[in-house]
């Protein structure tokens, strides 16, 4: 796999649109850069991982605090 990825290739990752994964990026939750003339966005692939697994730890967190309010 390369090291830096197109949004087009990180919505195909996460099941998203193409609109969605450049909001992840605009918003700040996914970090990329900009490159070549046009400025196309490009993450890198340890940025998607690290954004999945942040992901999936506020998942945790939401299902652990779910758990303690109906307890």
């Amino acid at each position: 796999m390369p090291r830096f990825l197109t949004l087009a290739d990180v919505a195909e990752q996460l099941q998203i649109n193409s609109p969605a994964a450049y909001a992840l990026v605009r918003s700040g939750e996914l970090k990329a850069i900009q490159v070549g003339g046009r400025g196309q966005w490009r993450v890198e692939e340890k940025m998607l991982e690290q954004y999945i697994e942040e992901r999936y730890a506020e998942a945790s967190r939401m299902i652990q605090e779910s758990k303690s309010k109906s307890d």
